[in-house]
């Protein structure tokens, strides 16, 4: 039986904008996704039939619920094929995060299948199966550093010049994306990212620059509702970090740092105080194969 195994790679939001309601439901947003070197590892085995799904995160979905489970679904039912798959995720992104780790996940098995079938689809086929399973889905395929509009789905690649250092920190509370986005007022926003400027902080590896111009209108919601997220925001900036933002809807926030260095002697001082602290980095790509230096 055939074996494969990925990493996939979680996100952060450098800007998040919110500009229009659709009729479908979704929100038009206009945002820079960046990935970042925090994976969880996807093992993909081929079996006998049907599907099933096991992970080291207790009461993690292991069926229909989970969306790594209904992207193996997809892709059995459009190509017909009736080997079964046996799928195994270790998680290091932390669940319900604002992090997309269960998006990385889909995309790691849309991936690993199209590979191990050999399905012949190229990333646009892949991202367009993605984006039937959720918004987060067609960037975790592609990864790197990029421009998302509409639902996040469509995506324009940026050249980042210069690699960043962070400290991400994971509260011990959930964010429901959906009540997030219900209770946005678009009208009331108060301040809105500059994704243009961005882009060219980015493209000149501005650092700085990039630091001081984050901005996510999610947190316009989601800090009254939980304002130790702003508490969480001034531990970053005290311990060193040149600029901190909550990642998507929350409730996860990361300060960029200087160096590797700076972010590593930040993150001792912070676990003394919080349990999830991470330190990581920016990253070219959103998948890879679990070798060193290969991607997919």
């Amino acid at each position: 039986m055939r074996c494969i195994s990925i990493k996939a790679y979680a996100k952060i939001n450098l800007t998040l904008d919110v500009v229009s309601r659709r009729e479908d439901g979704y929100h038009n947003v206009e945002m820079i996704m960046q990935s970042v070197d925090l994976w969880d590892l996807i093992t993909i085995k081929e079996m006998g039939e049907g599907i099933r799904l096991d992970s080291n995160i207790p009461g993690l979905p292991t069926d229909e619920g989970n969306i790594a489970w209904r992207a193996a679904q997809l892709i059995k039912s459009k190509f017909d094929i009736p080997t079964g798959i046996h799928i195994t995720i270790d998680k290091n992104i932390p669940i319900e995060a604002g992090l997309a780790g269960g998006s990385a996940d889909c995309a790691a098995v849309l991936s690993g299948l199209n590979q191990l079938w050999n399905l012949r689809m190229d990333i646009k086929d892949l991202q367009a199966l993605g984006k039937e399973l959720g918004a987060d889905v067609p960037f975790c395929l592609s990864g790197g550093t990029a421009l998302a509009q509409g639902i996040g789905d469509m995506l324009t690649p940026i050249e980042s010049k210069e690699e960043m250092w962070l400290v991400i920190i994971k509260p011990e509370f959930e964010v429901s994306t959906k009540e997030i986005y219900s209770r946005l007022k678009l009208e009331a926003i108060e301040k809105r990212p500059h994704n243009p400027k961005v882009i060219m902080y980015l493209e000149s590896g501005d650092i700085q620059g990039i630091a001081s111009s984050l901005v996510n209108v999610m947190e316009e919601i989601t800090i009254p509702m939980h304002p130790d997220i702003s508490r969480l925001k001034a531990d970053l900036k005290a311990q060193g970090a040149l600029g901190a933002l909550m990642s998507g809807s929350g409730p996860s926030v990361y300060g960029i740092f200087p160096s590797g260095e700076a972010a590593r002697a930040a993150a001792k001082l912070l676990k003394g105080k919080y349990s999830q602290v991470f330190v990581t980095k920016t990253m070219p790509w959103g998948l890879a194969l679990a070798k060193p230096g290969s991607s997919l």
